[in-house]
């Protein structure tokens, strides 16, 4: 029987600050290749600041975002894969941003797990770095939690949040009218929605995650985990060339319930499901699962991971402005009068 008298520590109840002081020290140069202007302070302090007037605003509103990276999560955990989750997690959050108008400034991060494994965490920590980087905004704080008895050995949990900033009177959407084009910029697969039911037709077509994938040469653990692109600076590169108005993060929904949340009352789409190919990863799951095409739709971004609401005199400019900054740009339909997504064609 234990002496009750015995001293205990918080290493012995499973909580290890050592580590955590160690994972700080180790991911500080990761972080600081995403500083950017208006940084004020680095990793460490009991806040992050950060200078809105040295970032170039006058007028500033800022908009937020938070977001998690769901079931993927698992996929991650079970292949012991974790160097692009964290591009995940950024992405999520700053798509969302980029949607309302606004440039990313800087990023928080929320990692959970039951024991604290430096390798892996760092590991995860530098993917959000990168996904920083690739978005122009700056990892500037966040939070590790080493909670014993909360998750199963080698189990985690992510969470981010996002600031942006815009000058004010430039918020999207903005003067979406009839007659608009749509312009679909082509997705790097699944993203990071629907996984719950991805990992259901994975366990029905009975293949592991070492397994050839069969849309590609990529294992099949490896081809899910192709993270969330990042649509960032060729949506802002947009913005300021003018003509956009309207900007839509395909994610869970779909396009059937993502491109409505920025259209005004009365107004609808009109998408010619012919204008793109539907990638090899949909085309398997379609077929695995046997969804049909309204589910495929409501579920997954089906190769159209954002979709640009631009003014038809400026569609062609825009088309090429985004193609030069290595988008796959398809022009997919219009905005019509009467509210509600139509769909012509057929996904193929």
């Amino acid at each position: 029987m234990t002496d009750p008298k015995a001293p205990l520590t918080y290493a012995d109840a499973g909580v290890d600050i050592d580590a955590g002081n160690a994972l700080v020290e180790r991911i500080k140069p990761a972080a600081a290749r995403t500083k950017r202007s208006g940084v004020m302070s680095g990793l460490g302090g009991f806040g992050a600041l950060f200078d809105l007037k040295a970032a170039g605003y006058s007028d500033p509103v800022l908009v937020a975002a938070t977001d998690g990276v769901g079931t993927k999560l698992r996929i991650a955990i079970d292949t012991g894969q974790l160097g692009t989750i964290g591009i995940d997690l950024v992405a999520m959050c700053v798509n969302d941003l980029v949607c309302q108008g606004a440039e990313p400034l800087f990023f928080l991060d929320y990692f959970a797990t039951g024991k604290l494994e430096n390798a892996s965490a760092a590991t995860i920590i530098e993917g959000i770095a990168a996904g920083c980087e690739g978005s122009g905004c700056a990892l500037i704080g966040g939070e590790t939690a080493e909670m014993p008895g909360m998750y199963a050995p080698g189990d985690f949990d992510l969470a981010g949040f996002a600031v942006g900033a815009m000058e004010r009177g430039a918020a999207l959407p903005d003067g979406v009218s009839a007659g608009d084009v749509l312009l679909g910029l082509g997705s790097d697969g699944v993203h990071s929605n629907g996984y719950s039911l991805v990992r259901r037709i994975v366990e029905r077509s009975g293949l592991d995650w070492d397994a050839r994938a069969p849309w590609s040469d990529q294992s099949l653990g490896e081809a899910l985990l192709t993270p969330t692109h990042l649509y960032v600076k060729p949506v802002l590169a947009a913005r300021d060339a003018g003509g956009l108005h309207a900007a839509a993060h395909i994610t869970g929904g779909g396009l059937t319930e993502n491109l409505p949340r920025v259209l005004p009352e009365g107004l609808g789409a009109e998408i010619d499901l012919g204008a793109w190919s539907l990638p090899g990863v949909f085309s398997w799951l379609a077929a695995e699962g046997g969804l049909a095409q309204d589910e495929l739709l409501k579920t997954f971004n089906a190769g159209i991971g954002m979709v640009l609401v631009v003014a038809a005199d400026r569609a062609e400019a825009l088309s090429g402005l985004l193609r030069e900054a290595g988008e796959t740009v398809h022009r997919i339909g219009a905005i019509t009068e009467g509210a509600g997504i139509r769909y012509t064609g057929a996904l193929a």
